[in-house]
């Protein structure tokens, strides 16, 4: 069954249009159920109403002519209930409707499930028979999974304007967070070298200069092609040879080179007419019994990839970014950040990678949104087209409204206004109204993270993350060249400290010379767990640390990842072989500040014991938030439960501090929620002593905690820490504030967050 389902779906997706795979969907489900009907009904968004758009078994001449209220027949109810509904005997139930000129009256029993995408139902699929039974339990299983690959389908067909001839509809797709911010823009799609099926549609008027180009493609690659042969001929037998005669040939044949043309000729891109004309002959060849023509798909494809690969140079060299340019691909590099101008780069979208990709830290720190891995998203499709990048929620939208475009300017503008407004508190502490006294401190990664905290008034850096200049390195940086990185970030910030995390890498960080393979990297070897198995790279980063922090003396020293007291007494005895062994080379230093973090559920209930045996600690709020509540915080299917307002984090937090400070021991938190400016009321009621953040929110931050009193927030902590609801904690602290006279902040942080 599951080899079928590929097929109907890998089928359905080399169709030229939604009509004609709507058409190859319904035609194979009947096929394959042995059922007289199949059908599809899409949902028209500015209409609210249902459309039957394919059908096999029912008057073909109804298409597009059948039109039900989102609420109306059965098909609305399935929509309505939004789960699968099956009926022995159809015309029994209250909610049926009859249509005439359909031909349905003719069949009893009746099955139908919804098509839903990220949520919102986009149709119904329905499957019937003439005599009355109840289908099984197994063709109920079948249908449902059909309706899920359905809904991709349809939901990539919405967003090019597919679905019908009138209007492309607004579409959204839910990714992660990269970098927060939102965008207005025109996509920009950058493909993978040579990958034929990552290349997008793009209609051409230039037809004759995409002719030339297919045709100067065609002579450069036969060239390759006889010069490599030529160069292999004493060393290949003549039927290894005779593979490149075959490419020769095909490169000749008229019928894939003629079809690739005509394809060109109706007004495809020359790229893209090969992606399509070589993925059906590919296809054609792979459906074949006879296994010397079924191997023969893999040639047809390495001549399309050669073909490709030659236009994708031409182009590469001809590339125009639009002043409005937002970057589109599969998987976004550095290089291709770099390749369009600094000035014209407005957004980021990215199908793989999460929010602690490189990519997604050099978007926040070059101030552009970012939303990285988006579910599902028709990329190959989306090449100029506007769409919005909204990063402060994690969401692309395709096609999007005037009103919509609107809004999002009006809120680019406000957060613009708002920081400029709160720029006067740079110089000023961060001190409430009845005297308590709360540290703001910055996230960093990359140099230009300095200049937007100095920028803002931080008063220290309560995260330097060490990975960055590791994962911008092509091998493990030496010591001197660590110590070097080491000592401008603290020449920068002197006197005001600096909290250094040692490598933390693994899970969804990875560096491209140290590959991690595990089919569970967020609960593998991460963190700490890496750096004690390798104590050559542990110390050589601890030396040039200490070495850095020669005549300055801002160093804190910070250990990741930490579930264990062996882990922190491991960690502390391979410092002190560090510091003694840079003591003896004459580097003299004293012992800094070591502190851990709690990230994991049994460092909090170890927090006492821990805070003994270290200098400070640090709460790592985004992994203790996805740890707790065993939510995958780079999965965008998962994203809407993964929310620090929860209890169970909440009271987490608080007990992580009371352990902590009942051993007389500082504690920090850094992360997303620290920069938050309405969980910050929270997190300072708890008794945090410092908050980390982004340099960017910590304006918000400051200005909130300067107008709300210590014993209004420990009040409003009170009564949160009864709920059990973390959407009844974040309405109890909106309301709260409200009354207090804070809607502006307020409403801002609603529309973001």
């Amino acid at each position: 069954m599951l080899d079928l389902l590929r097929k109907i779906v890998q089928e359905a997706g080399n169709a030229k249009d939604l009509k004609t795979a709507l058409g190859i969907i319904v035609l194979r489900i009947k096929e394959t159920m042995s059922v007289q009907v199949c059908s599809v009904y899409l949902l028209d968004a500015q209409t609210d109403q249902y459309i039957l758009m394919a059908t096999e078994g029912l008057n073909k001449r109804a298409t597009g002519k059948v039109h039900l209220q989102s609420d109306e027949g059965l098909v609305g109810f399935v929509g309505t209930r939004q789960e699968p509904l099956n009926l022995p005997n159809a015309s029994d139930h209250p909610q049926y409707r009859y249509f005439p000129n359909t031909g349905e009256e003719r069949y009893s029993a009746f099955l139908g499930t919804p098509i839903i995408h990220n949520g919102q139902v986009l149709g119904v699929l329905v499957v019937q028979q003439k005599e009355r039974r109840e289908f099984s339990e197994e063709e109920v299983s079948f249908i449902v999974t059909m309706g899920t690959q359905l809904a991709t389908v349809i939901a990539q067909a919405e967003a090019s304007g597919s679905v019908t001839s009138k209007y492309a509809q607004e579409v959204r797709f839910t990714g992660v967070i990269g970098a927060k911010g939102a965008a207005i823009g025109e996509a920009v799609v950058v493909l993978p070298p040579a990958d034929l099926e990552a290349v997008p549609d793009r209609k051409t008027k230039e037809i004759q200069v995409e002719l030339d180009l297919f045709n100067e493609a065609i002579e450069t690659v036969r060239k390759n092609i006889q010069k490599t042969s030529t160069k292999l001929a004493k060393q290949l037998r003549p039927d290894e040879l005779a593979l490149f005669d075959a490419y020769l040939l095909m490169l000749d044949d008229a019928s894939l080179m003629g079809d690739i043309e005509k394809t060109i000729r109706n007004g495809q891109w020359a790229q893209g007419a090969i992606r399509e004309v070589i993925s059906q002959y590919v296809h054609r060849f792979e459906a074949m019994d006879d296994s010397y023509l079924k191997e023969r798909a893999t040639d047809i494809k390495d001549i399309g990839r050669r073909l490709l690969a030659q236009l994708q140079k031409q182009d590469h060299e001809n590339t125009e970014y639009p002043a409005n340019t937002i970057l589109v691909s599969e998987e976004i590099s550095p290089t291709m950040l770099s390749e369009v101008p600094e000035e014209k780069l407005v957004g980021i979208v990215s199908l793989s990678g999460s929010s602690n990709s490189h990519v997604a830290i050099l978007a926040r720190a070059m101030g552009i949104p970012a939303v990285m891995g988006v579910v599902g998203l028709p990329y190959r499709k989306m090449d100029g087209l506007k769409i919005i990048v909204n990063g402060f929620f994690g969401e692309v939208i395709i096609n999007p409204s005037n009103e919509l475009c609107q809004y999002f300017l009006n809120l680019a503008e406000e957060e613009k206004q708002l920081l400029a407004s709160l720029s006067i508190l740079r110089d000023l502490p961060c001190i409430t109204p009845d005297g308590h006294k709360l540290s703001l401190w910055v996230n960093t990664g990359l140099q230009g993270d300095v200049g937007k905290a100095q920028q803002r008034g931080a008063e220290g850096v309560g995260l330097y993350r060490t990975e960055v200049p590791f994962m911008m390195s092509s091998s493990f940086p030496s010591e001197k060249e660590q110590t070097t990185i080491y000592r401008e970030q603290l020449e920068a910030f002197y006197p005001l400290p600096v909290t250094m995390r040692t490598l933390d890498i693994g899970g969804d960080k990875s560096l491209p010379y140290f590959p991690i393979e595990e089919e569970n990297p967020f609960l593998g070897w991460r963190g700490i767990r890496i750096t004690l198995d390798h104590p050559e790279i542990f110390i050589l980063q601890i030396r040039a640390m200490l070495k850095a922090n020669e005549n300055l003396e801002n160093l804190r020293i910070l250990l990741p990842m930490i579930s264990s007291i062996h882990e922190v007494e491991h960690a502390l005895r391979l410092i002190n072989r560090a510091w003694y062994e840079i003591k003896e080379e004459g580097v003299n230093v004293p012992m800094p500040p070591i502190g851990l973090m709690i990230e994991v559920p049994s460092a909090v209930f170890l927090t006492a014991t821990l805070a003994k045996e270290v200098d400070f600690i640090s709460v790592g709020s985004n992994d203790l938030t996805q740890y707790l509540l065993a939510v995958d915080r780079n999965n965008a299917r998962v994203a809407d439960l993964y929310n620090y307002y929860h209890p169970a984090v909440l009271h987490s937090l608080y007990k992580t501090v009371k352990d902590c400070h009942a051993q007389s021991k500082p504690i920090s938190i850094c992360g997303e929620m620290a920069g938050d400016p309405i969980a910050a009321i929270l997190l300072m009621a708890m008794g945090f002593d410092s908050l980390s953040m982004n340099a960017t929110n910590l304006p918000k931050v400051k200005w909130i905690l300067r107008q709300l009193s210590f014993d209004k927030s420990k009040e409003i902590l009170k009564d949160v820490l009864k709920q059990d609801d973390p959407r009844v904690v974040y309405s109890i602290i909106n309301l709260e504030l409200s009354r207090l006279g804070f809607k502006s902040l307020i409403s801002s942080e609603k529309k973001f967050n």
